[in-house]
């Protein structure tokens, strides 16, 4: 069974009370539920981890090589300024699917540039929490082209 790890960034453990206008009410234990049924309904395996810390997402990313067959994650704030965790994703080689919940090119001008996305295969935003299930479909039709 093909494996895929979710990484949620920072202030990400705060949804369903942080600006509800942006980024809706459900909460992150809900939107990790919504995860496992997917990716159980695609016959994937997933471990899921979310950190405010940069490094600590570094760290996670680097132990996924040998232990995963791909990566989603949502780098939130660092999307648009970790050079560490783009070089982290480059370096490990994992096809990496980028997703944000908010439309992040509607938004602020600075949410529109991601420093990640050219290491990711793809990137997914505006559709809420549906957009991790997106990211599963994707890493799962990725991962057939590779076998």
């Amino acid at each position: 069974m093909k494996r895929v790890l979710i990484i949620h960034g920072p202030n990400l453990n705060l949804l369903g009370t942080r600006e509800v206008r942006v980024y809706g009410q459900q909460p992150l234990a809900e939107i990790d539920r919504l995860i496992r049924e997917t990716a159980q309904s695609l016959g994937l395996e997933v471990a899921i981890c979310q950190s405010n810390h940069e490094g600590e997402i570094v760290e996670r990313i680097h132990s996924a090589l040998g232990d995963f067959d791909a990566i989603v994650i949502n780098p939130a704030a660092y999307t648009h300024y970790s050079i560490a965790i783009r070089d982290a994703i480059a370096a490990v080689g994992l096809p990496t699917i980028e997703v944000h919940l908010s439309n992040v090119h509607a938004r602020e001008e600075f949410r529109a540039r991601s420093v990640t996305a050219p290491v990711c295969r793809g990137q997914i935003s505006g559709f809420g929490p549906q957009v991790y299930a997106l990211g599963l479909q994707a890493a799962k039709a990725l991962l057939g082209e590779a076998e």
